[in-house]
């Protein structure tokens, strides 16, 4: 692959816009929350024991309700979840991390409408998503009868 001059320049373009994100009032809160989170020493133990049951959770499903822990472990489960969730530090990052995902999926459907309006582009958020029967992401190329 040749760089040309077309190439370098979106690279720098690339490059300027994502220092502006991360210098924004959205990417510093994001940056803050992050690091607040990770050093929250009871938060760390919330994640902990979640990703442990979580693991925990995921081979009790392998066998479903005729396992002789199903019932507890997702029992468990749900209740360090929403312990977790409800943690001050960690709902903190949660907001964060929706509101920068939020503006990166608005850029990158701008990005993509500039070069093609029909581009997809996977934002997981249906605010963003075409009017089709489908939502623009079943990759058929319209056997499903959507309008892609």
């Amino acid at each position: 692959m040749l760089a040309t001059m077309e190439r370098v320049s979106i690279l720098q373009n690339a490059d300027e816009l994502a220092e502006m994100i991360l210098h924004s009032e959205i990417g510093e809160n994001y940056l803050i929350s992050l690091y607040k989170m990770r050093s929250d020493r009871e938060a760390q133990q919330k994640i902990s024991r979640f990703v442990s049951l979580k693991d925990m959770y995921e081979e009790v499903q392998r066998f479903g309700k005729y396992h002789p822990d199903y019932k507890r472990i997702n029992l468990e489960t749900r209740e360090a979840k929403r312990a977790m969730d409800m943690h001050p530090t960690i709902a903190e990052f949660k907001r964060a991390e929706t509101e920068l995902q939020g503006i990166l999926d608005e850029i990158s459907m701008k990005i993509g409408k500039a070069v093609s309006e029909y581009i997809k582009v996977p934002t997981g958020n249906p605010f963003f998503e075409s009017s089709s029967s489908c939502g623009g992401s079943c990759g058929t190329g319209g056997s499903c009868s959507c309008s892609a």
